[in-house]
């Protein structure tokens, strides 16, 4: 079986393709903020909910068992296709490190019930995903908890608080398909600089 094709939208085979029998399966996209005093400000806005919503703090070894529980626990929940398909986080990619950050939010019983890693290489940091408790969706968890790593990552407390160099550029991305994640970046002052397609073989093409 052949397998999918990911382009960006105005990749020059796509015409091709599709004239071919390829089909359009997903559609996904990328996205970019910078971290201007007016993204500060926008931030601080959708964080300022943080407190009501639980304790946000960056995760530790210590919290490796449970980030993994989480994240098992919402494995089947990312919409899209194999261009943004979530893979299963292992004890070493959940560990958070100098250049693999993780932040949380917790109950107040402890539990823990979002998180979100980003991927830093100096001054630009890539958002693997972020994700909720499925029973706690809908309340502003995860938006609250993106921006609040953004000002961590971007406008540490003090020097020591976050990485050397300040990140000054947040990239991330999404399928198309999935509202919550465009609601979520458009307030964050994300701006879509990226257009993808996930192009499905002909039925029928034995590869």
């Amino acid at each position: 079986m052949t397998s999918p094709r990911i382009l960006p939208a105005d990749h020059p085979d796509v015409p091709a393709l599709t004239a071919a029998g390829w089909r359009v399966v997903q559609e996904s996209w990328a996205a970019q903020a910078e971290a201007t005093d007016e993204a500060r400000r926008r931030w601080e806005e959708a964080a300022a909910v943080v407190k009501e919503l639980g304790a946000f703090r960056p995760l530790t070894v210590d919290d490796v068992p449970a980030a993994l529980a989480l994240d098992a626990a919402t494995a089947g929940d990312y919409p899209g296709g194999p261009a943004t398909a979530h893979a299963p986080m292992t004890a070493e990619s959940a560990r958070p490190t100098d250049v693999r950050h993780a932040f949380g939010l917790f109950a107040a019983d402890g539990a823990l019930t979002a998180l979100t890693y980003l991927d830093v290489e100096g001054p630009v940091a890539e958002v693997d995903f972020t994700v909720v408790r499925a029973d706690l969706r809908g309340h502003g968890l995860g938006t609250a908890l993106k921006a609040a790593s953004m000002l961590a990552l971007a406008f540490p407390a003090s020097p020591d608080a976050g990485p050397s160099p300040a990140v000054t550029v947040f990239r991330t991305g999404g399928a198309a398909e999935n509202a919550a994640i465009l609601r979520t970046v458009e307030r964050l002052g994300f701006v879509v600089d990226e257009r993808w397609l996930t192009l499905a073989a002909p039925i029928g093409d034995p590869g």
